[in-house]
This record gives C-alpha cells, structure tokens and sequence, in this order.
C-alpha cells in the first residue's frame, strides 16, 4: 500500500495590518510591533462608534494594484490577490499545468463592503445606480474565483467559510486535496475586509472587542489579566502548497512540511466557545494522529489565543488536556497581541507564522502581556525565542463562532 504523500510549503504571501508582504510582517512581528492604531474614518464620529481602532491592513490595496482591478473586486478579493500573487512568485513556479493547480482560498464574512455600499447607493441614488458588478463582487466565493482567474488555476476555486476557523480549514482541505492526487500545487490562505461600522458596533455591543480607545496599540493583550476583547484585523495570508516529489522536481526551495490537520465542532453555543475547550481537543487529537506526532514532539504552538476572556481560557483547558505536564515545555505564541484578528484569514497568517518559526527556529513574541492569567499556567513567548536543534514540529490553532475548531500541524524539513 502507498502511504501517504508528504505535502510541503514553498511559497508564502501576505498583506496584514504590520506590513505589505509576508516577509515584512514577519520582521515587524519579530520586532514587536502593533499593527492596531486610531480610526481616521468620518463615520466613527458619525455613527458614534463605541470602538474608535482597529488593526487596519497598513497598505492598501490602491497602492499596489491597478485603479481598474480595485474597482472590479470587493477588498476581500482585493487583499486576496495581493497575498496569492505574492505567495505564487515566492514558490517560484514557471512551467505548470492550470488543469493540476488548484485554489482552497477562506472567509469569514466576504464582500460586506460591496453589499453596504450598494444598499446606500440603492437608498440615495436608485436601482439604475447599482454596480452590475455587485454580486460577484460580493460572493464569498469572489475571491478564490479572482485568484482562478489570475493566477490560471482550472482544478478547481473552492471556499470555506467557517468564521474565524476558515483559513486553516482551507489549509487542511489543501493538505486532502493533494493527497487525494486532485491537483500538483495549491494556491490556500484567507482574506478579510470587514471593518465597516456595522461590524464595528455589532461587535462591540457583543461585548467581543476591546474598548481600549486610549491606547489602542496594547489593546490586543492575549493570556494578560486585564484583557478585555479582541481587535479586528484584516487583510490576507496565502500559502503554497505541493507534494515534496514535485516540488524538488522542479527545484523548489521548501519551508515546512504541512503534516496533519484537524476539523471538529463543538455543537455548543453560536459565539462562545465550549469552555473545556472539549472541540478543540479533540481537533488537535486528530491533526497529531494525522502527522504521526507524539505531544512530546511538539515544540511551539501558535494560539488562536484572541484576547477575550472566556476564549483564552478555553483554549488553555484544551492545551492543557493535550500536553499535560509538557505543556510548560512548550513555547505559546499569541501573535494576534501584534496583528489584531483578521477573521476569516487570521489562520493562514498564523499558519505562515508557525512554517516561518519552524523555518528560523525562532518563535514570535506576544506583546502586550503584563500580568499573565494566573489561570493560564502557558510559557507564553514575550520576546523571540529560539527554538532547538534537529527535527521540530509545532501547531496552529483557529476557532471560530458556530463551534469551528481547526488546527494543523506543521514539520521541520
């Protein structure tokens, strides 16, 4: 019998609220920046928006991307093609089949910004002056169809949408994907663009988001005693993908082999996650048998860790049913306290994150962190730490509202 194909990664891209390109996020995380800052927004004031920051991508699409292509594609699509166009000439590729290159791309939400606009633009101007372009523009599946149709891939542009779980679900269906021989390279990751009043103000009346106006670049503060909600963040991450025969077939340089995945659902409460973290356990159970890994060999994890005060506990309950007594030996970075929560595509910047600490032997500092939970008994990274020699493994973990639990497990190469 054949075994399983091992899958690797060798392309990475992202534009986030720390920088443009994956790279640079990497260096700002590294350095401990904070990519929340201020509004500068009319409708905070007009709206009087109870929550005046957020982690807003620091580039945006305008500045990258041709004025016709903008107005074509919601900025979901927008953040989208920016990341996937960046992971796919950092993977190298110049000769490919487009009938064996495939898409898995995720979103939490889609094109809130197109539907909104168009509703005003219906309201104040009339039908006659609503885009034809509005329902593609606001499909969640627009924006693995835009990346198809850039980047050429005709094996299929296929979506998740399982809230805040849905890029790192998109990763695992990557991973089956390839194994199931269904494609040569696969073009995964996850974008959000959602930071419009409505969310802004149904969140905060959530009592989800911090309200930390006065200082918006600690607000984000994972695992800290005072913690008091999660900061929206948007943008997009993608990742490269493809069995390590083809990629060393063609010279490919490789960061991590993508090695198992996990996908469960707590079947609980529509926001709030189960508080033994019981989905989740059973999640990281499953990405570990998969990778035929032992919890011993687990040297870092990337937390879902979102800075609130019933979904960090939760997760520490499910670290701690997993690892026992090795989870003191085992660094936990919260890399949200520096990016705030892009949602949707929050799991494949995190994934990128973890190939990257496993590339570098380097885990990313969690800032922010003043006074630890004394409920959450974590060695949580608050300044880089390198990570050891020989082979390592390490996890990332996304949960998302309706009980979403998706982790995945990456390798040393």
């Amino acid at each position: 019998m054949v075994g399983p194909k091992k899958i690797v990664v060798t392309g990475i891209g992202a534009t986030t609220p720390l920088a443009g390109t994956a790279p640079e996020s990497w260096k700002a995380l590294l350095a401990g920046e904070s990519g929340t800052r201020s509004f500068q927004h009319e409708w905070v004031a007009q709206y009087e928006i109870p929550v005046t920051f957020a982690a807003e991508a620091l580039v945006r699409p305008e500045e990258v991307m041709e004025r016709v292509e903008v107005r074509r594609h919601d900025p979901a699509s927008q953040f989208a093609l920016i990341a996937a166009r960046e992971a796919w000439a950092d993977a190298g590729v110049v000769d490919f089949d487009p009938d064996r290159l495939l898409v898995d791309w995720a979103t939490g939400i889609g094109g809130v910004w197109t539907l909104l606009n168009a509703w005003d633009t219906l309201r104040e101007r009339g039908p006659r002056r609503v885009l034809p372009m509005t329902v593609p523009m606001i499909m969640p599946n627009g924006p693995a169809a835009a990346i198809s149709m850039s980047l050429n891939a005709r094996a299929g542009a296929r979506t998740v949408v399982s809230a805040c779980a849905s890029s790192t679900e998109s990763l695992a269906n990557a991973y089956d994907h390839l194994q199931q021989g269904l494609a040569d390279i696969v073009i995964t990751g996850g974008s959000e663009s959602c930071i419009h009043p409505i969310t802004v103000a149904a969140f905060a009346n959530m009592q989800a988001l911090s309200k930390r106006n006065d200082d918006p670049a600690r607000a984000s503060r994972p695992y800290d005693r005072d913690r008091d909600g999660f900061v929206m963040g948007e943008g997009a991450a993608a990742l490269v993908l493809e069995t390590e025969e083809h990629a060393k077939a063609r010279g490919a340089k490789i960061y991590a082999e993508v090695a198992g995945a996990g996908i469960t659902s707590d079947s609980y409460h529509i926001t709030a996650p189960d508080p033994e973290g019981l989905g989740a356990t059973r999640a990281t159970k499953l990405a570990l048998e998969q990778a035929g890994l032992q919890t011993s060999d687990i040297a870092h994890v990337n937390a879902h860790a979102t800075s609130t005060g019933v979904g960090d506990i939760a997760e520490y309950h499910a670290l701690r049913a997993i690892f026992g007594d090795h989870l003191s030996e085992v660094p936990v970075s919260a890399t949200k306290a520096s990016t705030g929560h892009l949602l949707g595509g929050t799991g494949a910047l995190e994934a990128i994150f973890t190939v990257l600490a496993l590339h570098e032997r380097l885990a990313p500092p969690t800032i922010n962190l003043e006074n630890q939970d004394p409920e959450i008994d974590l060695d949580v990274v608050t300044s880089p730490r390198q990570l050891p020699a020989g082979d390592l493994a390490a996890v990332s973990n996304s949960f998302g509202f309706g009980g979403h639990n998706a982790v995945v497990a990456f390798k040393t190469v």
